[in-house]
């Protein structure tokens, strides 16, 4: 159900033509994807119109690298894919940046889970690594819920042992989150982020990595000014992302924190949000 809030300014239109953006980022599930999850139409036409202008397209999203690959198998070549959050990007298959989750966290956050399992919560923990994700619950319940973001993964005995840099911890509670799980987590807090990314997700990774520093290093390499830059988001994983761009927009509906960060209010994703503020702000 979409948060209710106060409208929120729609972008401008610049006096002088369409704006200067040379880097375009936005948010998958909620904001880019309608509530079906499905693309809307009109992407892959945006996206050559964008190449022509010379301006990148970044998809930034709590998903794996594996399945926004997938997605955007068609136009991957040099588009940026700000994977889990932040902790793993990656452009043309060459890592770019990535922030590792020491062991003995993933093994302390994979035990909470088992014990607040034991204790009757119905959830599970994805062990987030760089070539797949890993999971130790097996119903068909939860795993339909994993494989909706996360295209490559397995099922393991002991998740706590596996061979891979982990980038990120997830748990999904079939209940609401940031009621049940987040608050069981709070001891993390204090040298972590503890991150709720959706309704029934909350992400544990290093206090380093998020979207918006993600974001703040790709300007920085590619010599993009933050005016230059125009996001979208939904949720409260997007709110450093957000503050790294003059073009910030809210999606409507949004989380009521995120409509207040953003600068501006873009239609909501099952309107066609995103694609309709690029082509009006950028008179495509």
């Amino acid at each position: 159900m979409p948060y209710s809030h106060a409208p929120r300014q729609a972008a401008p239109e610049s006096p002088a033509g369409p704006a200067d953006i040379r880097l375009v980022v936005t948010d998958m599930d909620g904001t880019l994807l309608d509530d079906d999850k499905r693309i809307p139409d009109g992407l892959w036409d945006t996206l050559a119109r964008l190449r022509e202008r010379g301006v990148l397209f970044s998809p930034a999203s709590g998903r794996q690298y594996a399945t926004l690959a997938e997605q955007f198998a068609e136009v991957a070549d040099g588009m940026v894919f700000i994977a889990e959050n932040g902790t793993y990007v990656v452009r043309d298959g060459q890592e770019l940046s990535s922030d590792p989750l020491e062991p003995a966290v993933v093994t302390r956050l994979v035990e909470t889970v088992r014990r607040l399992a034991a204790g009757g919560a119905d959830l599970g923990a994805v062990v987030c690594g760089k070539r797949s994700a890993y999971v130790e619950r097996t119903d068909a319940a939860f795993l339909a819920e994993v494989e909706r973001y996360y295209v490559r993964s397995r099922v393991v005995e002991d998740a706590t042992a596996v061979d891979d840099d982990v980038i990120k911890v997830a748990l999904f509670d079939f209940g609401p989150v940031e009621e049940t799980t987040a608050p069981a987590l709070a001891g993390f807090a204090d040298t972590h982020q503890v991150v709720v990314s959706g309704e029934h997700w909350v992400d544990v990774m290093n206090r380093t990595a998020n979207k918006g520093a993600a974001l703040r290093r790709l300007q920085r390499e590619l010599g993009i000014t933050r005016a230059q830059t125009m996001v979208f988001g939904d949720y409260l994983n997007d709110l450093e992302m957000l503050d790294a761009a003059d073009w910030s927009f809210a999606m409507a509906g949004a989380h009521p924190e995120v409509v207040r960060r953003a600068r501006h209010l873009a239609p909501s994703n099952n309107d066609n949000g995103v694609l309709r503020t690029i082509a009006r702000v950028l008179d495509l």
